[in-house]
């Protein structure tokens, strides 16, 4: 029987970053794997497990202990991203759990696509999660995923509402594709009404992966997509903060 400590999930990479994957500085652990194949992905070297390089929770928690004193320092935490980290979850429960246990602040970023994975266990050892919602309209959800039904995102999102697990709602303006005036509203109203959303970021599309989709021998379906120009942006965010929401 495999022990806790001894689960191996596959990790594609980790850094130290600062506001970008939560509050403070944080030590993020990229998770490989992902069911979602998003138009906008910057990512796509995670989109396999076998992309990843097989891991212990004791190997990744002796990688935290090196910046343990920093990053509580630094107002920080741990951060499990990916990929998916709901596509390993008793891999992502153990972490989380460990992290917790030593008095680091924990967060999950997550699509909640499937978030009917996370049990009870590893909601508990939750500090904050990190809610990418691609759309709220289905027909434009399976657009930008090439996949799925957002339907388990936004269950996922009540669920963490219910239990009052703090949220931060990070949602891509893409021109052409997530960018409409309804679609937009109809997310704000959602976001407004769960208890426990503490911030919404509209985050402007960039094409920055480009490369790597390039190295993967892939197509980069948003190749001549610019990004939204800064005005665009705002009115997004001002759409969200018209429902009460606190948005950047």
């Amino acid at each position: 029987m495999t022990t806790p400590s001894a689960l191996t999930g596959a990790v594609h990479s980790f850094d130290l970053s600062t506001g970008v994957d939560g509050p403070g500085t944080r030590f993020t652990a990229f998770l490989a794997g992902c069911p979602l194949r998003c138009l906008y992905c910057h990512s796509p070297d995670t989109w396999h497990r076998r992309n990843g390089t097989p891991t212990t929770v004791d190997q990744l928690m002796a990688e935290i202990g090196k910046y343990r004193r920093f990053i509580r320092v630094a107002g920080g935490g741990v951060t499990l991203s990916g990929g998916e980290p709901l596509l390993q979850p008793a891999f992502t429960r153990e972490v989380l759990r460990r992290c917790r246990d030593l008095g680091l602040h924990t967060a999950l970023d997550t699509s909640g696509f499937l978030g009917d994975r996370a049990d009870d266990t590893l909601l508990d050892a939750v500090d904050l999660v990190l809610l990418d919602v691609k759309a709220h309209d289905p027909a434009t959800y399976r657009r930008v995923t090439r996949t799925g039904d957002v339907t388990p995102t936004l269950r996922f999102a009540r669920r963490l509402s219910d239990a009052a697990i703090p949220m931060w709602i990070r949602f891509v303006l893409v021109p052409g594709l997530t960018d409409g005036q309804a679609g937009i509203e109809a997310l704000a109203a959602f976001a407004a009404g769960l208890r426990s959303v503490q911030r919404v970021e509209v985050l402007p599309f960039h094409r920055l992966g480009s490369h790597k989709y390039e190295a993967l021998g892939l197509d980069f379906p948003l190749r001549h997509v610019a990004a939204p120009p800064p005005a665009a942006v705002e009115a997004a965010r001002v759409v969200f903060r018209s429902h009460g929401l606190n948005t950047y």
